[in-house]
Protein backbone atom coordinates (compact mmCIF):
# COMPACT_ATOMS: atom_id res chain seq x y z
CA UNK A 1 0.00 0.00 0.00
CA UNK A 2 1.07 3.57 -0.55
CA UNK A 3 0.08 6.76 1.27
CA UNK A 4 -2.75 7.62 -1.16
CA UNK A 5 -4.35 4.21 -0.76
CA UNK A 6 -3.95 4.40 2.99
CA UNK A 7 -5.61 7.84 3.13
CA UNK A 8 -8.50 6.52 1.06
CA UNK A 9 -9.20 3.78 3.62
CA UNK A 10 -8.72 6.11 6.60
CA UNK A 11 -11.52 8.30 5.26
CA UNK A 12 -13.89 5.39 5.84
CA UNK A 13 -13.63 5.80 9.62
CA UNK A 14 -16.26 8.50 9.97
CA UNK A 15 -19.77 8.23 11.34
CA UNK A 16 -21.33 9.81 8.26
CA UNK A 17 -19.79 7.09 6.07
CA UNK A 18 -21.76 4.33 7.84
CA UNK A 19 -18.88 2.01 6.95
CA UNK A 20 -18.34 0.36 10.35
CA UNK A 21 -21.68 -0.94 11.59
CA UNK A 22 -20.53 -3.28 14.35
CA UNK A 23 -17.66 -3.59 16.83
CA UNK A 24 -16.70 -6.90 18.41
CA UNK A 25 -14.12 -7.61 21.06
CA UNK A 26 -13.14 -9.08 24.39
CA UNK A 27 -11.55 -7.87 27.61
CA UNK A 28 -8.53 -9.95 28.70
CA UNK A 29 -7.17 -9.62 32.23
CA UNK A 30 -3.56 -9.96 33.39
CA UNK A 31 -4.11 -13.69 34.03
CA UNK A 32 -5.01 -14.10 30.33
CA UNK A 33 -8.65 -14.85 31.08
CA UNK A 34 -11.48 -13.37 29.04
CA UNK A 35 -13.64 -11.50 31.54
CA UNK A 36 -16.03 -9.85 29.07
CA UNK A 37 -17.07 -10.14 25.43
CA UNK A 38 -18.38 -7.26 23.34
CA UNK A 39 -20.86 -7.28 20.48
CA UNK A 40 -21.92 -3.69 19.87
CA UNK A 41 -23.95 -2.00 17.16
CA UNK A 42 -22.57 1.42 16.20
CA UNK A 43 -26.10 2.56 15.42
CA UNK A 44 -27.19 2.05 19.03
CA UNK A 45 -24.29 3.99 20.54
CA UNK A 46 -24.30 7.62 21.55
CA UNK A 47 -22.51 9.72 18.95
CA UNK A 48 -19.58 10.53 21.24
CA UNK A 49 -19.07 6.87 22.15
CA UNK A 50 -19.24 5.75 18.51
CA UNK A 51 -16.69 8.39 17.49
CA UNK A 52 -14.32 7.23 20.23
CA UNK A 53 -14.49 3.63 19.01
CA UNK A 54 -13.88 4.72 15.42
CA UNK A 55 -10.92 6.78 16.60
CA UNK A 56 -9.45 3.73 18.35
CA UNK A 57 -9.90 1.51 15.30
CA UNK A 58 -8.47 4.12 12.94
CA UNK A 59 -5.26 4.16 14.99
CA UNK A 60 -4.50 0.68 13.62
CA UNK A 61 -3.88 2.23 10.18
CA UNK A 62 -2.34 5.50 11.36
CA UNK A 63 1.30 6.50 11.23
CA UNK A 64 4.03 6.24 8.62
CA UNK A 65 4.42 3.40 6.14
CA UNK A 66 7.70 1.61 6.69
CA UNK A 67 8.06 3.05 10.19
CA UNK A 68 5.20 2.01 12.46
CA UNK A 69 3.08 0.57 9.63
CA UNK A 70 4.78 -2.57 8.36
CA UNK A 71 3.95 -4.95 5.51
CA UNK A 72 3.38 -8.56 6.52
CA UNK A 73 3.64 -10.93 3.57
CA UNK A 74 2.07 -14.38 3.21
CA UNK A 75 3.69 -17.02 1.04
CA UNK A 76 1.76 -18.69 -1.77
CA UNK A 77 1.73 -21.89 0.28
CA UNK A 78 0.16 -20.06 3.24
CA UNK A 79 -2.55 -18.51 1.07
CA UNK A 80 -3.37 -21.86 -0.51
CA UNK A 81 -3.52 -23.86 2.72
CA UNK A 82 -2.61 -22.64 6.20
CA UNK A 83 -4.51 -22.27 9.46
CA UNK A 84 -3.44 -18.66 10.01
CA UNK A 85 -4.54 -17.40 6.59
CA UNK A 86 -7.71 -19.51 6.59
CA UNK A 87 -8.76 -17.97 9.91
CA UNK A 88 -8.22 -14.39 8.74
CA UNK A 89 -10.11 -15.08 5.52
CA UNK A 90 -12.99 -16.66 7.44
CA UNK A 91 -13.21 -13.64 9.73
CA UNK A 92 -13.24 -11.02 6.99
CA UNK A 93 -15.56 -12.88 4.58
CA UNK A 94 -18.09 -13.49 7.39
CA UNK A 95 -17.77 -9.80 8.35
CA UNK A 96 -16.82 -11.10 11.83
CA UNK A 97 -20.29 -12.56 12.40
CA UNK A 98 -18.97 -16.10 12.87
CA UNK A 99 -18.76 -16.41 16.65
CA UNK A 100 -16.65 -19.59 16.57
CA UNK A 101 -14.06 -17.91 14.34
CA UNK A 102 -13.97 -14.90 16.64
CA UNK A 103 -13.38 -17.10 19.67
CA UNK A 104 -10.61 -18.97 17.88
CA UNK A 105 -8.96 -15.67 16.98
CA UNK A 106 -9.23 -14.37 20.55
CA UNK A 107 -7.52 -17.50 21.86
CA UNK A 108 -4.68 -17.21 19.35
CA UNK A 109 -4.08 -13.62 20.33
CA UNK A 110 -4.09 -14.50 24.04
CA UNK A 111 -1.71 -17.43 23.51
CA UNK A 112 0.77 -15.45 21.42
CA UNK A 113 0.74 -11.93 22.89
CA UNK A 114 3.08 -11.01 25.73
CA UNK A 115 1.57 -7.97 27.43
CA UNK A 116 3.24 -8.47 30.77
CA UNK A 117 0.93 -7.83 33.73
CA UNK A 118 -1.35 -5.51 31.77
CA UNK A 119 -4.96 -6.17 30.91
CA UNK A 120 -6.06 -5.37 27.38
CA UNK A 121 -8.99 -5.32 24.99
CA UNK A 122 -9.09 -6.89 21.54
CA UNK A 123 -11.26 -4.80 19.21
CA UNK A 124 -12.47 -6.07 15.83
CA UNK A 125 -14.40 -4.35 13.05
CA UNK A 126 -15.03 -4.97 9.37
CA UNK A 127 -16.04 -2.91 6.37
CA UNK A 128 -17.15 -3.45 2.78
CA UNK A 129 -15.84 -0.67 0.57
CA UNK A 130 -17.48 -0.35 -2.84
CA UNK A 131 -14.36 0.92 -4.62
CA UNK A 132 -15.23 3.88 -6.86
CA UNK A 133 -13.45 4.50 -10.14
CA UNK A 134 -10.60 6.99 -10.03
CA UNK A 135 -9.58 9.04 -13.06
CA UNK A 136 -6.06 9.94 -14.16
CA UNK A 137 -6.48 13.24 -12.32
CA UNK A 138 -7.23 11.30 -9.10
CA UNK A 139 -10.86 12.42 -9.24
CA UNK A 140 -13.16 9.80 -7.74
CA UNK A 141 -16.36 8.85 -9.57
CA UNK A 142 -18.79 7.76 -6.88
CA UNK A 143 -21.23 6.29 -9.40
CA UNK A 144 -18.93 3.66 -10.91
CA UNK A 145 -17.45 0.58 -9.25
CA UNK A 146 -16.54 -2.97 -10.21
CA UNK A 147 -15.04 -4.31 -6.96
CA UNK A 148 -15.89 -4.47 -3.27
CA UNK A 149 -12.99 -4.39 -0.82
CA UNK A 150 -13.92 -6.50 2.22
CA UNK A 151 -11.44 -6.03 5.04
CA UNK A 152 -11.12 -6.33 8.80
CA UNK A 153 -9.39 -4.19 11.41
CA UNK A 154 -7.97 -5.45 14.70
CA UNK A 155 -6.41 -3.39 17.46
CA UNK A 156 -5.08 -4.30 20.89
CA UNK A 157 -5.67 -1.62 23.51
CA UNK A 158 -4.20 -1.63 27.03
CA UNK A 159 -6.63 -1.14 29.90
CA UNK A 160 -5.55 1.50 32.38
CA UNK A 161 -6.77 2.77 35.72
CA UNK A 162 -8.40 6.15 35.38
CA UNK A 163 -6.78 8.99 37.27
CA UNK A 164 -8.63 10.16 40.34
CA UNK A 165 -9.98 13.69 39.92
CA UNK A 166 -12.28 16.24 41.49
CA UNK A 167 -15.61 16.17 39.69
CA UNK A 168 -18.47 18.63 39.95
CA UNK A 169 -21.80 17.24 41.18
CA UNK A 170 -24.55 19.64 40.16
CA UNK A 171 -27.07 18.39 42.72
CA UNK A 172 -24.60 19.09 45.53
CA UNK A 173 -23.08 22.19 43.93
CA UNK A 174 -19.71 20.92 44.99
CA UNK A 175 -16.57 19.16 43.74
CA UNK A 176 -15.80 15.73 45.18
CA UNK A 177 -13.12 13.14 44.58
CA UNK A 178 -14.12 10.57 42.00
CA UNK A 179 -12.56 7.88 39.84
CA UNK A 180 -14.14 6.68 36.62
CA UNK A 181 -12.83 3.11 36.85
CA UNK A 182 -10.89 1.58 33.97
CA UNK A 183 -10.28 3.24 30.62
CA UNK A 184 -9.20 2.00 27.22
CA UNK A 185 -5.81 3.35 26.21
CA UNK A 186 -4.44 4.08 22.75
CA UNK A 187 -3.84 0.87 20.74
CA UNK A 188 -0.37 -0.60 21.14
CA UNK A 189 -0.66 -2.78 18.06
CA UNK A 190 -3.11 -3.82 15.40
CA UNK A 191 -3.49 -4.75 11.76
CA UNK A 192 -5.63 -4.54 8.65
CA UNK A 193 -6.26 -7.59 6.49
CA UNK A 194 -6.07 -7.79 3.55
CA UNK A 195 -4.23 -4.78 2.12
CA UNK A 196 -5.57 -2.28 -0.42
CA UNK A 197 -2.78 -2.50 -3.00
CA UNK A 198 -3.29 -0.66 -6.30
CA UNK A 199 -6.79 0.10 -4.97
CA UNK A 200 -7.64 -3.59 -5.02
CA UNK A 201 -7.77 -6.55 -2.63
CA UNK A 202 -4.44 -8.23 -1.90
CA UNK A 203 -4.90 -11.31 0.28
CA UNK A 204 -1.14 -11.93 0.21
CA UNK A 205 -0.48 -9.06 2.59
CA UNK A 206 -1.56 -7.56 5.90
CA UNK A 207 -0.68 -4.09 7.19
CA UNK A 208 0.67 -4.26 10.74
CA UNK A 209 0.62 -1.33 13.16
CA UNK A 210 2.94 -0.88 16.15
CA UNK A 211 2.74 2.18 18.37
CA UNK A 212 6.23 1.54 19.67
CA UNK A 213 9.12 1.78 17.22
CA UNK A 214 11.47 -0.49 19.18
CA UNK A 215 9.21 -3.28 20.48
CA UNK A 216 6.82 -4.35 17.72
CA UNK A 217 5.65 -7.50 19.56
CA UNK A 218 7.28 -10.01 17.26
CA UNK A 219 5.62 -12.81 19.24
CA UNK A 220 2.20 -11.54 18.09
CA UNK A 221 3.34 -11.41 14.45
CA UNK A 222 4.65 -14.97 14.70
CA UNK A 223 1.50 -16.28 16.41
CA UNK A 224 -1.09 -14.61 14.18
CA UNK A 225 0.64 -14.48 10.78
CA UNK A 226 3.28 -17.22 11.14
CA UNK A 227 5.38 -15.31 8.63
CA UNK A 228 8.77 -16.62 7.55
CA UNK A 229 10.45 -13.26 8.05
CA UNK A 230 9.42 -10.77 10.73
CA UNK A 231 10.03 -7.20 9.53
CA UNK A 232 12.77 -5.29 11.33
CA UNK A 233 11.40 -2.53 13.55
CA UNK A 234 12.26 1.11 12.85
CA UNK A 235 14.22 1.28 16.09
CA UNK A 236 16.20 -1.87 15.24
CA UNK A 237 17.00 -0.52 11.77
CA UNK A 238 18.34 2.73 13.22
CA UNK A 239 20.52 0.96 15.78
CA UNK A 240 21.76 -1.56 13.20
CA UNK A 241 22.72 1.16 10.70
CA UNK A 242 24.42 3.17 13.43
CA UNK A 243 26.42 0.15 14.63
CA UNK A 244 27.40 -0.91 11.10
CA UNK A 245 28.59 2.59 10.23
CA UNK A 246 30.60 2.97 13.44
CA UNK A 247 32.16 -0.50 13.49
CA UNK A 248 32.96 -0.66 9.76
CA UNK A 249 34.59 2.75 9.54
CA UNK A 250 36.38 2.75 12.89
CA UNK A 251 38.54 5.86 13.21
CA UNK A 252 37.21 7.12 9.87
CA UNK A 253 33.72 7.54 11.36
CA UNK A 254 34.34 11.24 11.88
CA UNK A 255 32.02 14.17 12.43
CA UNK A 256 32.38 15.17 8.78
CA UNK A 257 31.41 11.69 7.58
CA UNK A 258 28.31 11.48 9.77
CA UNK A 259 27.33 15.04 8.78
CA UNK A 260 27.60 14.02 5.12
CA UNK A 261 25.48 10.88 5.57
CA UNK A 262 22.89 12.75 7.65
CA UNK A 263 22.76 15.58 5.10
CA UNK A 264 22.22 13.24 2.14
CA UNK A 265 19.49 11.30 3.93
CA UNK A 266 17.76 14.54 4.90
CA UNK A 267 18.00 15.86 1.33
CA UNK A 268 16.52 12.67 -0.12
CA UNK A 269 13.59 12.80 2.28
CA UNK A 270 12.94 16.47 1.47
CA UNK A 271 12.97 15.73 -2.27
CA UNK A 272 10.65 12.77 -1.72
CA UNK A 273 8.26 14.94 0.28
CA UNK A 274 8.25 17.74 -2.30
CA UNK A 275 7.58 15.25 -5.11
CA UNK A 276 4.47 14.04 -3.24
CA UNK A 277 5.42 10.48 -4.14
CA UNK A 278 2.96 8.19 -2.29
CA UNK A 279 5.41 5.28 -2.21
CA UNK A 280 7.78 4.58 0.70
CA UNK A 281 11.16 6.33 0.15
CA UNK A 282 14.20 4.14 -0.52
CA UNK A 283 17.97 4.42 -0.40
CA UNK A 284 20.44 1.78 -1.56
CA UNK A 285 23.61 0.78 0.24
CA UNK A 286 25.50 1.78 -2.91
CA UNK A 287 24.19 5.33 -2.43
CA UNK A 288 25.71 5.42 1.05
CA UNK A 289 28.92 3.97 -0.40
CA UNK A 290 29.16 6.99 -2.72
CA UNK A 291 28.67 9.39 0.21
CA UNK A 292 31.44 7.68 2.16
CA UNK A 293 33.76 7.71 -0.85
CA UNK A 294 33.23 11.44 -1.41
CA UNK A 295 34.02 11.97 2.29
CA UNK A 296 37.43 10.34 1.90
CA UNK A 297 36.70 6.97 3.52
CA UNK A 298 39.11 4.26 2.24
CA UNK A 299 37.68 1.74 -0.26
CA UNK A 300 38.53 -1.16 2.06
CA UNK A 301 36.34 0.21 4.83
CA UNK A 302 33.55 1.04 2.37
CA UNK A 303 33.63 -2.62 1.30
CA UNK A 304 33.42 -3.72 4.94
CA UNK A 305 30.44 -1.39 5.44
CA UNK A 306 28.72 -2.79 2.36
CA UNK A 307 29.14 -6.40 3.50
CA UNK A 308 27.93 -5.59 7.02
CA UNK A 309 24.80 -3.90 5.63
CA UNK A 310 23.97 -6.96 3.56
CA UNK A 311 24.29 -9.16 6.65
CA UNK A 312 22.04 -6.90 8.71
CA UNK A 313 19.45 -5.86 6.12
CA UNK A 314 19.54 -8.66 3.55
CA UNK A 315 21.12 -9.14 0.14
CA UNK A 316 18.92 -6.56 -1.59
CA UNK A 317 19.95 -3.92 0.94
CA UNK A 318 17.22 -1.45 0.02
CA UNK A 319 16.88 0.75 3.09
CA UNK A 320 14.18 3.12 4.27
CA UNK A 321 15.96 6.47 4.95
CA UNK A 322 13.24 7.44 7.43
CA UNK A 323 14.49 4.72 9.78
CA UNK A 324 18.25 5.24 9.44
CA UNK A 325 18.67 8.63 11.09
CA UNK A 326 16.39 11.31 12.52
CA UNK A 327 16.56 13.70 9.59
CA UNK A 328 14.92 16.60 11.42
CA UNK A 329 17.35 16.51 14.34
CA UNK A 330 21.14 16.63 14.66
CA UNK A 331 22.46 16.07 18.15
CA UNK A 332 25.96 15.63 19.54
CA UNK A 333 26.56 14.11 22.97
CA UNK A 334 29.62 14.01 25.21
CA UNK A 335 29.72 12.86 28.84
CA UNK A 336 29.26 16.49 29.93
CA UNK A 337 27.48 18.24 27.06
CA UNK A 338 24.50 17.68 24.78
CA UNK A 339 24.33 19.88 21.67
CA UNK A 340 21.29 20.03 19.39
CA UNK A 341 21.76 21.79 16.06
CA UNK A 342 19.30 22.82 13.35
CA UNK A 343 20.02 20.29 10.56
CA UNK A 344 20.36 23.16 8.07
CA UNK A 345 23.37 24.51 9.97
CA UNK A 346 25.41 21.38 10.66
CA UNK A 347 28.05 22.70 8.26
CA UNK A 348 29.00 25.29 10.90
CA UNK A 349 30.11 22.64 13.43
CA UNK A 350 33.73 21.52 13.42
CA UNK A 351 36.15 19.73 15.71
CA UNK A 352 39.64 20.98 16.48
CA UNK A 353 42.63 20.11 18.65
CA UNK A 354 43.73 23.11 20.74
CA UNK A 355 46.71 22.85 23.09
CA UNK A 356 46.47 19.07 22.89
CA UNK A 357 42.76 18.93 23.81
CA UNK A 358 39.90 18.13 21.43
CA UNK A 359 37.07 20.62 21.08
CA UNK A 360 33.72 20.94 19.36
CA UNK A 361 33.58 24.41 17.78
CA UNK A 362 30.37 26.31 17.09
CA UNK A 363 30.42 29.89 15.76
CA UNK A 364 28.63 32.22 18.19
CA UNK A 365 26.47 34.86 16.56
CA UNK A 366 24.05 37.30 18.15
CA UNK A 367 21.23 36.27 20.46
CA UNK A 368 22.94 33.71 22.71
CA UNK A 369 20.96 32.69 25.80
CA UNK A 370 21.91 30.65 28.86
CA UNK A 371 18.93 29.41 30.89
CA UNK A 372 16.85 32.12 29.25
CA UNK A 373 19.35 34.89 30.03
CA UNK A 374 20.91 36.86 27.17
CA UNK A 375 24.69 36.77 27.47
CA UNK A 376 27.40 38.95 26.00
CA UNK A 377 29.45 37.44 23.17
CA UNK A 378 31.97 40.28 22.80
CA UNK A 379 35.33 39.15 21.47
CA UNK A 380 37.11 40.75 24.43
CA UNK A 381 35.10 38.67 26.93
CA UNK A 382 35.78 35.51 24.99
CA UNK A 383 39.48 36.27 24.84
CA UNK A 384 39.73 36.74 28.61
CA UNK A 385 37.77 33.60 29.37
CA UNK A 386 39.53 31.45 26.81
CA UNK A 387 43.04 32.83 27.41
CA UNK A 388 43.94 32.66 23.74
CA UNK A 389 41.77 29.72 22.83
CA UNK A 390 39.14 29.96 20.08
CA UNK A 391 35.98 31.79 21.19
CA UNK A 392 33.83 29.04 19.77
CA UNK A 393 35.27 26.21 21.85
CA UNK A 394 32.45 25.10 24.11
CA UNK A 395 33.78 22.02 25.80
CA UNK A 396 36.30 19.21 25.84
CA UNK A 397 35.19 15.75 24.83
CA UNK A 398 37.18 12.54 24.80
CA UNK A 399 35.15 11.37 21.83
CA UNK A 400 32.11 13.19 20.48
CA UNK A 401 29.28 11.00 19.27
CA UNK A 402 26.42 12.00 17.05
CA UNK A 403 23.27 10.79 18.72
CA UNK A 404 21.26 11.51 15.60
CA UNK A 405 22.74 8.23 14.38
CA UNK A 406 22.26 6.36 17.67
CA UNK A 407 18.99 7.40 19.29
CA UNK A 408 15.58 6.04 18.39
CA UNK A 409 12.12 7.09 19.47
CA UNK A 410 10.36 4.54 21.65
CA UNK A 411 6.84 5.54 20.68
CA UNK A 412 5.09 7.52 18.03
CA UNK A 413 4.33 10.12 20.68
CA UNK A 414 0.56 10.20 20.32
CA UNK A 415 -1.52 11.26 23.30
CA UNK A 416 -3.83 8.57 24.61
CA UNK A 417 -7.44 8.65 23.48
CA UNK A 418 -9.53 6.91 26.08
CA UNK A 419 -12.80 5.02 26.01
CA UNK A 420 -14.40 4.35 29.38
CA UNK A 421 -16.14 1.04 29.86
Amino acid sequence: MNQKELREIRKRFKLDKDSISHVYGCYVNAAKDIVARMDMSMGLMEQEEAELYLKQLKKAISGTLGKNLLDIGFSTKQVEDSDEHRLLQALRLSHLRDEDMRELFYQRVIESLDFGDESYVILLASDSYDIPFKGNDDEIWEEGSNEVFDYMICCICPVKDAKASLRYFAEERNFRGASSGHVLGTPELGFMFPTFDDRSTNIYNALYYSRGLADIHEEFIAGIFNTEKVPMSAGAQQHAFSDVLCESLGNDCSLDVVKAVHGQIRERLLIHKESKDPEVPEIYVEDVDDILKSSGVPDEKIGTFNEACRREFGEQSVLNPINLMESNKFQMVTPQVKITVDPEFTYTITTKVIDGSRYILIPMGEGVEVNGIDISTDASDAGEAGQGRDAGAIGEAEQASVSGAHESAETAGNADDEVEF
